[in-house]
């Protein structure tokens, strides 16, 4: 009895808001994904697997595989990778820049990180039309790129700046009286203690990176749908929940996968190891 209680005082509510919260809605996405499509934004017995096929490309009509939702999950994948790389080779040494400044401009440059947040997310988006249309550079995929860069950066850059913060400088005065070059020195004892937060900023930037629609179809000209469009488009104007509730949830899964691969990984090698 006194067991169950200190579970309820302490993970208890956590449990409970991960299942109303997570666990819940998911499920009801799954339930959603396997009923039948009866009319504009309404869905219905039977039960069918019918809008699983159609997300990994059969269709059931033609009794053919046409594998466009897998391609489209591919380039969202590509995408969303390509545009973390590209904040974390700008946000790695931004983060190093601001938390090596004196505390008054430290301040100052993380104020002006943040500030961007006080604007609508769709406003900023559209800024860059302004600025990219008298370059030749909208509608495309660069300016896509661009945008996305710009509009997750600050989730590598925080996480980062707070490992680095934290970092040890005693290990680096070791290293080079030890006689390790620069780049070792960064690499052995520098690295490995910023890199929690370079895993944290990763995951913070990749997963809303997935599944972004607005940024594409803003910036990209609607000319490169990406999965996040996709089901954007089945809740809105195609009014096909089921089927975009389907998508939601292979969006999701993939999601969950890879964070599952990397703590697995961490749970195989040891956290203090990983990270």
């Amino acid at each position: 009895m006194l067991t169950l209680r200190r579970f309820l005082a302490t993970l208890g509510p956590g449990t409970f808001w991960l299942l109303v919260f997570l666990v819940l809605p998911m499920l009801i996405v799954l339930g959603y994904s396997l009923l039948t499509r009866t009319d504009v934004g309404q869905v219905g017995l039977p039960v069918t697997l019918e809008n699983w096929q159609r997300v990994f490309g059969y269709d059931a009509l033609f009794e053919e595989f046409v594998p466009d939702n897998l391609l489209v999950l591919w380039r969202s994948v590509w995408v969303a990778g390509l545009s973390t790389l590209l904040c974390a080779l700008l946000g790695y040494p931004l983060a190093f820049y601001i938390a090596l400044q004196s505390e008054r401009r430290k301040g100052l440059l993380l104020l002006l990180l943040i500030i961007t947040f006080w604007t609508n997310f769709l406003i900023r988006i559209y800024a860059w039309i302004i600025i990219l249309r008298p370059l030749g550079l909208y509608p495309s995929t660069l300016a896509v790129f661009l945008g996305m860069t710009y509009a997750y950066l600050p989730f590598l850059v925080l996480p980062v700046y707070a490992s680095v913060e934290k970092v040890d400088w005693r290990l680096v005065e070791a290293a080079e009286d030890l006689g390790a070059t620069p780049f070792r020195v960064f690499w052995a004892a520098v690295f490995p203690q910023t890199l929690p937060g370079l895993v944290a900023g990763v995951i913070l930037t990749f997963v809303p990176a997935l599944g972004t629609f607005v940024v594409s179809d803003i910036l990209g000209g609607a000319k490169a749908a990406l999965v996040g469009n996709l089901v954007q488009n089945q809740f809105g104007q195609s009014g096909d929940w089921a089927y975009g509730s389907a998508l939601s949830f292979l969006l999701l899964a993939v999601v969950l996968l890879g964070l599952w691969l990397y703590a697995r990984a961490a749970g195989q090698r040891g956290l203090e190891d990983l990270v």
